[in-house]
């Protein structure tokens, strides 16, 4: 963890250990006052992609690892203000969105779902990006 000060405000930056935030110089999730952010978080788990072929195990497992990192920074699930989504082919968007749908259903974040080319490795089928908000802290 990196908590660095600037005009008044802490900036905390945590990592989780995965295999591309070293390499590539990333954090998993930055807390800036309210506001905190998560990196594109995926079904990578121990470095390897769970939930092969599955989209909506993946979009879970996703999810999980993006609301495990807000609570890093002191957010719970009812502070997602936004989601993004990112699918390699336009059949997994109903899994996708209704698993989003069976975490988000009563908060109901702004939300964008896009179809994409491909991600990473060519396993994952689904990325997805939380922000939350944590008041003016």
């Amino acid at each position: 963890m990196t908590t660095v000060a600037g005009d008044g405000a802490a900036v905390t930056r945590l990592g989780s250990g995965g295999p591309w935030e070293a390499v590539y110089g990333y954090s998993r999730v930055v807390r800036a006052g309210g506001l905190a952010w998560t990196a594109g978080c995926t079904s990578t788990v121990d470095g390897r992609v769970a939930h092969v072929g599955d989209a909506a195990a993946q979009t879970a497992q996703a999810l999980r690892i993006g609301l495990d990192a807000l609570a890093g920074v002191g957010a719970e699930p009812s502070d997602v203000v936004r989601t993004r989504m990112y699918v390699t082919d336009r059949s997994y968007v109903d899994e996708v969105g209704r698993a989003h749908n069976a975490v988000f259903g009563a908060v109901r974040p702004a939300a964008t779902l896009v179809v994409v080319a491909g991600l990473i490795d060519p396993e994952h089928l689904v990325e997805i990006e939380l922000e939350a908000w944590l008041g003016d802290g």
